[in-house]
C-alpha cells in the first residue's frame, strides 16, 4: 500500500507539471462558476454606492473592484432585465447591501409580489433548506478566496443578525402604521356620516334665517312656518311703524289678519284650508320685501327678545290662573253629589225614628272584630270605600264601618246606608257636631279657628285682586283645614274608648283586598302602622316643617322619612300610654302663629307619631292616582288599598280617565237616587 501510494503522487507530481495550463482554464472556470452559484443561490450582496459606479462606468472604482466581481456583474446583466436591477438598486437603503432573499420576502411593490403562497421563500421549507446550504457552499468558497476588497461583501452573522432585526422593526413599524390608519378612516367616516345625517335632515331654502328645523315627516312644518311668519311679520310691522313705513306697514297689517284667518286654531297641515299655502307664499313676498328694506340685526333682535318677554309672562300669569281653577274645581262639590245629599237628606227626615237605627249595634265596641274608622261629608265617596272594603272581605260580618260626617251631611249618609246596607257587616253614622267634649277649651284647633287672626288668614288671604295673584293663597282657604273632620284623627281614643286597634281610611281611596291581614302585624310597640313615602327627597320631614325654626331644627330629622294617611292601623292601647293626644296639643299650640308648619294634619301628624310609627310593605298602600299619571299598572293590581290622594279626585271631572274605572266599579249607576242626579259613568 505504501508502495502505491507513492507511485500515485509521484504521478501526480509529474502529471501536473506537463498539464498546467488546462488546470488553470478549469479554476477560470470554476471561479466563474462559483460566482454566478453565488449571485444566484446567496443573493448578489452589493452597494448602492458599486451598483451606481457600475452603472456610470466609474474606472476608479472598477480598478479596487475584483476581477471576478466584475466578471460576475457583467453576467448578471446578461441574465437579469433592467427592471430587476432597478429594483434592487432602488430598494438599497441603509441597512446594507441587499441581496435577492429580500426580494423573496416580498419586499416589492404589488406588482413584483407572487400572491401564491407556494412560491414565497419564508413558506416553502424545502427553499430555506436550501438556501441556507447554498450560503453555507458559497461562504466557505469565499472563505478561500484572498481578495481583500471582497470581503466587505461578506455578511458576518452579526451583520445578519442586526438586518433581521432592522427588518422586524420596519415590519412591525408597518403595521402600527397600517392600524392607525384604520383606526383613523373609521373615526373620519363616523364623523362624515354623522354630519351627512345633520346636511341631510336640514331644512333649506325657508326665508327664516334664524331657525334651523329638522325635517320629519310627521312634523306639520306649514302650521309651523306659518306661525314663524306670524312672528316676524310683527316684528316687522314693529319697526315699520317705527320708521314711518307706511305703505309696508299697511300691507304687513293686511297679510298678517289673512294669514291668521287662514290658519286660525289649526295645529295640523290637515286642518288647514285649501288657501293656506297661497297666503303663505303671499306672505313670504312681503316678508322678504320687509326684510330688504327694514332689516336691522340689532332692532331685529330687541324686538324678538321683548315679544319673548312678553310672552313668557303671559304663560307664567296663565300657569298661575290655571293652578287656581284647577284648585278651585277640586274643593268644590258636583252638583250631581250634591243633588244626590239633598234628596238623600229630604228622605231622611221623613222616616220614622224607629226606621232610622242601624241593625248589630251589639258590634260597635267589640275589640275582636275589625274596626274601620273613616271621616267624610261626602256620601258617594264614602259608600265607594264601604262597598269595596266589604266585597273583598273574606268575612264581611267582622267588619265594623264607624262614619262621622258634620250635621249638614249626617242625614243623607244615614239615609244612603240604610236604603243600601253593606252586607253583613255593621255600619254606624255619627255627627261630629254631637261630640260635645270636642270644644275651643279643649282643642287648640277650633280655639285657633275661631280666633279672629285665623278667620282673616284663611278667608281674606291677604286680599288678592286677580284671579291669578289668588290662586297662591287658595290652598289655605280648603275648606277642609276649616272642618274638624280632618283634625278627628288625632281623637280616635277619645272617641272609641273601649276599642284597642283601628283601622283609619280616608275618603277617597278604594279597597282591593281582604285587610285583616293589618290587625296580624306587629307594630313592635309603636302606635302608627303606615307605609312610608320617602322614596323621593321631597317626602322628607324638610318638606313639610320649617327647620329655620329652632323648635323643629332641635327636635326633628330634616331627613327622616315621611309617611302617608290614607290607611292607618292604629294601635289605641299604646296611643292611651304615650298620650299621643297631648303631644299633638303641645305642637298644636306652639304652631298658633303658623311659624312651624302652613296648613293640613300631615305635618302635625309627622310630628306627633315622630319615632313612633312602625312602616307597613308598600303594597297595602299605592298612593298617587290623583296626581301622578306614571303609576304602573302591576303596582295599582297589586295594592291592598290605592289611594287618590290630590287634587284629581275620581269624583270630579277633572279625574284622570286611566285611573277612574277602578272607582267607578264599585257604584251602581242604575240606582234610583244616582239616576235621579244624573251620576253616570
Amino acid at each position: 500500500m505504501a508502495l502505491k501510494r507513492g507511485l500515485s503522487n509521484k504521478f501526480r507530481s509529474r502529471g501536473g507539471g506537463e498539464s498546467r495550463f488546462p488546470i488553470i482554464a478549469l479554476l477560470v472556470f470554476f471561479s466563474l462558476l462559483a460566482s454566478l452559484f453565488l449571485f444566484v443561490g446567496r443573493g448578489l450582496y452589493i452597494t448602492t454606492s458599486s451598483l451606481d459606479h457600475n452603472y456610470s462606468s466609474n474606472e476608479s472604482s472598477q480598478e479596487h473592484m475584483d476581477w471576478r466581481v466584475r466578471l460576475a456583474l457583467q453576467s448578471a446583466k446578461s441574465l437579469f432585465s433592467k427592471e430587476v436591477l432597478d429594483v434592487v438598486t432602488v430598494n438599497t437603503a441603509d441597512m446594507g447591501p441587499l441581496s435577492l432573499d429580500s426580494l423573496r420576502k416580498k419586499n416589492l411593490s404589488a406588482s413584483w409580489v407572487d400572491n401564491e403562497e407556494g412560491t414565497s421563500g419564508e413558506s416553502n421549507p424545502a427553499f430555506q433548506s436550501n438556501q441556507m446550504a447554498n450560503q453555507e457552499k458559497s461562504g466557505g468558497k469565499e472563505g478561500k478566496s484572498s481578495g481583500d476588497d471582497r470581503s466587505q461583501f461578506i455578511d458576518n452573522p452579526a451583520k445578519l443578525i442586526r438586518r433581521q432585526l432592522r427588518e422586524k422593526r420596519r415590519e412591525k413599524r408597518a403595521a402600527d402604521l397600517a392600524q392607525r390608519d384604520d383606526e383613523t378612516i373609521v373615526k373620519l367616516e363616523n364623523v362624515a356620516i354623522e354630519r351627512s345625517k345633520s346636511v341631510d335632515s336640514s331644512v333649506l331654502g325657508k326665508y327664516n334665517l334664524w331657525r334651523k328645523e329638522n325635517d320629519n315627516e310627521n312634523v306639520d312644518n306649514t302650521v309651523r312656518l306659518m306661525r314663524d311668519q306670524l312672528i316676524m311679520t310683527k316684528v316687522y310691522l314693529s319697526i315699520a311703524k317705527m320708521k314711518n313705513k307706511t305703505d309696508l306697514s299697511q300691507e304687513l297689517q293686511s297679510r298678517l289678519k289673512e294669514s291668521q284667518r287662514a290658519l286660525g286654531e289649526a295645529t295640523a297641515d290637515a286642518d288647514l284650508p285649501h288657501s293656506a299655502p297661497e297666503k303663505m307664499k303671499a306672505m313670504g313676498q312681503v316678508l322678504s320685501k320687509a326684510r330688504h328694506e327694514l332689516y336691522d340685526c340689532k332692532l331685529v333682535t330687541g324686538k324678538l327678545r321683548a315679544m319673548l318677554q312678553t310672552a313668557d309672562e303671559q304663560v307664567r300669569s296663565l300657569k298661575k290662573q290655571s293652578t287656581f281653577l284647577s284648585q278651585l274645581a277640586a274643593k268644590t262639590v258636583p252638583n250631581a253629589i250634591h243633588c244626590l245629599s239633598m234628596r238623600l237628606t229630604i228622605d231622611y227626615y221623613l222616616l220614622p225614628v224607629e226606621k232610622r237605627k242601624f241593625p248589630r249595634s251589639e258590634n260597635l265596641e267589640n275589640p275582636d272584630l275589625y274596626h274601620y274608622a273613616l271621616f267624610s261629608d261626602n256620601v258617594l265617596a264614602a259608600s265607594v270605600v264601604v262597598n269595596s272594603a266589604v266585597i273583598n272581605a273574606k268575612d264581611p260580618s267582622k267588619h265594623v264601618f264607624h262614619l262621622v260626617t258634620d250635621k249638614l251631611n249626617f242625614g243623607a249618609m244615614n239615609m244612603w246606608f240604610l236604603s243600601n246596607p253593606p252586607g253583613k257587616a255593621t255600619i254606624h253614622v255619627e255627627n261630629v257636631d254631637e261630640f260635645k267634649w270636642l270644644n275651643s277649651s279643649y282643642c287648640p284647633v277650633l280655639r285657633q279657628l275661631e280666633s279672629a287672626a285665623m278667620k282673616e288668614y284663611y278667608f281674606k288671604a291677604d286680599h288678592p285682586t286677580t284671579l291669578s295673584s289668588g290662586s297662591s293663597n287658595l290652598k289655605y282657604r280648603n275648606p277642609k283645614y276649616l272642618s274638624m273632620l280632618n283634625h278627628l284623627r288625632f281623637y280616635l281614643p277619645q272617641i272609641y274608648p273601649k276599642l284597642d286597634k283601628i283601622l283609619f281610611l280616608d275618603d277617597d281611596i278604594i279597597v282591593q283586598k281582604d285587610l285583616t291581614g293589618l290587625w296580624e302585624v306587629d307594630l313592635h310597640g309603636k302606635v302608627n302602622g303606615a307605609v312610608e313615602t320617602c322614596g323621593e327627597s321631597f317626602h322628607r320631614f324638610d318638606k313639610y316643617l320649617n327647620f329655620s325654626n329652632p323648635h323643629i331644627s332641635r327636635n326633628f330629622n330634616p331627613n327622616a322619612c315621611g309617611w302617608a294617611y290614607g290607611m292607618n292601623l292604629f294601635d289605641l292601647k299604646e296611643w292611651k300610654k304615650k298620650d299621643i293626644t297631648g303631644i299633638y296639643h303641645k305642637w298644636q299650640n306652639l304652631n298658633e302663629d303658623r311659624l312651624l308648619w302652613k296648613l293640613g294634619t300631615l305635618p302635625p301628624g309627622l310630628i306627633t307619631f315622630y319615632g313612633l310609627t312602625h312602616p307597613l310593605e308598600k303594597t297595602w298602600h299605592v298612593l298617587g292616582l290623583g296626581y301622578n299619571p306614571s303609576i304602573d299598572k302591576s303596582d295599582i293590581d297589586k295594592a291592598a288599598v290605592v289611594h287618590y290622594n290630590g287634587n284629581m279626585k275620581p269624583w270630579l271631572e277633572i279625574a284622570m280617565t286611566k285611573y277612574r274605572p277602578y272607582w267607578t266599579k264599585y257604584i251602581k249607576y242604575d240606582h234610583p237616587y244616582l239616576r235621579g242626579c244624573n251620576l253616570s259613568e
